[in-house]
C-alpha cells in the first residue's frame, strides 16, 4: 500500500470521524487514557520497561510541544505532519496524563505523606486539571509551566536511578537539567514561531519558570518534597521483632477493620518493662545505597514541642521488591505522644511514624498479630 493511500485511508477513518464528533470530550479521554495506561503497566521506577516508557513519554511530549507551537505558523503546511495537526493537543494531553499518573503512582508508594502532602497534592491537581487544560492548552504560559513541572519531576526520578546516587547535589543537578532543557525548548520555539512571539513575552515566561524552579527547591529544602525515588513502603510501631531466615517477623496491634488506610494501631498499649520497636521497609532502586536514621521524638507537654531522644541508624541497599527492612527499639519509654522520623543521613525526610504509648496495668494489647516481611 502506498504512503498516499495510507494517508487517504487515515483521513477517512472512523477514528478521525469519532474525534471530530466528540472534540469536546477528546482531550479528557486522551488524558485519562494516558493515566490508565501507566497505572496498569508501571511498577518499579528502576525496571527497564518503566524507564523506557517514561523516557519515551518525556521525549514524545517535548517533540509534540515543538510541533504544536509551530503549527499556527504554517510550518507543517504541505507536509505529512499537516494531516496530524489536530491531534497534537490530544497527544500533549495523553503524555501529560501518563507522566502525571506515573509520578502519583511512585509517590503513593510511601505510607507516610504527612510531611510531603503539599507536593503530592500538586501532582494530583495535575491529574484533575484537565478541565482547565483542555480549554486553555493553547495558553503558552500554562503549557510551558506544566511542562517544566513534569520535566523537573521526571529528572528527579530518573537521574538518581541512572547514576545510582541520591542526595541534595543530585537533586540540584536534576533541577538544573530540567531548567536548561525547558528554557532551550522555549527559546527555540520563540525564535522559530512568529505567532509565539506575538502571544507571549519571553521575559515573563522565563520569569515564571525560574520562580517555579526556586519554589520547588524551597519545598525540597524544607522537606516538603519526598526524597524520590526512595519511598517508605511500610512503617509501624511493634511489640516485638524477630529475624528468622532473613525474614522479619513483626508482632503488632492490628487496627479496627474500618481503618482501611492503616494496618497497625497507633495507640500502643505497653506492658511493664516492654521495649518499643519501630519497623520500616524502604523502597530504593537497584544499587542505590543509603544510610537511614530513625529519629525518635517525644512530645513535651510543658514546652508543647517535640524533643529528640535518640537517633539510631542503619544502612540500606536498593533492589528488593518489598523494600529494604530494618528496625530500631527503645527501652524505658515514657507514656505519651511519640513519633519517629525516618530520614537519610543527609537529613532528607522519607516518612514519619506517629504513635501514642499508653501504660495502664488494666489494659492489654488489642488484636495482636504476627506478620512476616
Amino acid at each position: 500500500m502506498s504512503l498516499k493511500r495510507t494517508f487517504v485511508k487515515f483521513r477517512n477513518s472512523g477514528f478521525r470521524k469519532f474525534i471530530r464528533q466528540h472534540s469536546k470530550y477528546a482531550p479528557i479521554l486522551f488524558f485519562t487514557g494516558g493515566f490508565i495506561f501507566d497505572t496498569l503497566t508501571l511498577g518499579r521506577i528502576d525496571r527497564t520497561y518503566d524507564l523506557t516508557i517514561l523516557c519515551s513519554h518525556m521525549t514524545s511530549l517535548t517533540i509534540v510541544l515543538y510541533l504544536y507551537n509551530l503549527a499556527d505558523d504554517g510550518k507543517w503546511k504541505n507536509t505529512f505532519l499537516e494531516r496530524f495537526e489536530e491531534y497534537f493537543p490530544l497527544a500533549i494531553q495523553f503524555f501529560f496524563g501518563g507522566l502525571s499518573s506515573a509520578y502519583v503512582i511512585y509517590f503513593s508508594r510511601s505510607v507516610s505523606l504527612s510531611k510531603t502532602i503539599s507536593f503530592f497534592v500538586i501532582l494530583l491537581a495535575l491529574l484533575f486539571a484537565n478541565e482547565i487544560l483542555k480549554k486553555r492548552i493553547s495558553n503558552k504560559y500554562l503549557q510551558f509551566s506544566v511542562y517544566f513541572f513534569i520535566s523537573f519531576t521526571f529528572f528527579t526520578f530518573m537521574i538518581p536511578v541512572i547514576f545510582k546516587e541520591m542526595n541534595s547535589t543530585v537533586f540540584i543537578i536534576s533541577g538544573l537539567v530540567s531548567l536548561s532543557i525547558t528554557l532551550l525548548l522555549i527559546t527555540i520555539i520563540y525564535r522559530k514561531s512568529p505567532s509565539t512571539q506575538e502571544e507571549i513575552r519571553l521575559g515573563k515566561l522565563i520569569g515564571i519558570i525560574i520562580t517555579m524552579y526556586i519554589t520547588i527547591n524551597l519545598f525540597y529544602y524544607f522537606n516538603l518534597i519526598p526524597p524520590v525515588p526512595l519511598a517508605l513502603d511500610a512503617g509501624m510501631v511493634a511489640h516485638n521483632i524477630e529475624k528468622v531466615d532473613n525474614k522479619y517477623v513483626v508482632t503488632y496491634e492490628r487496627d479496627d477493620w474500618y481503618v482501611f488506610w492503616r494496618d497497625h494501631r497507633i495507640e500502643f498499649i505497653q506492658q511493664p518493662n516492654e521495649n518499643v520497636y519501630v519497623f520500616t521497609s524502604i523502597f530504593a532502586p537497584t544499587e542505590i545505597k543509603k544510610s537511614v536514621i530513625h529519629r525518635w521524638k517525644a512530645y513535651n507537654t510543658q514546652t508543647e514541642s517535640w524533643d529528640i531522644t535518640d537517633e539510631i541508624g542503619y544502612n540500606i541497599t536498593g533492589g528488593r521488591n518489598e523494600g529494604f527492612r530494618g528496625y530500631t527499639f527503645k527501652e524505658n519509654v515514657s507514656p505519651g505522644l511519640w513519633k519517629v522520623d525516618v530520614i537519610t543521613d543527609d537529613g532528607l525526610l522519607i516518612g514519619v511514624i506517629d504513635f501514642e504509648i499508653i501504660t495502664d496495668p488494666n489494659l492489654k494489647p488489642k488484636r495482636l498479630v504476627k506478620r512476616t516481611f
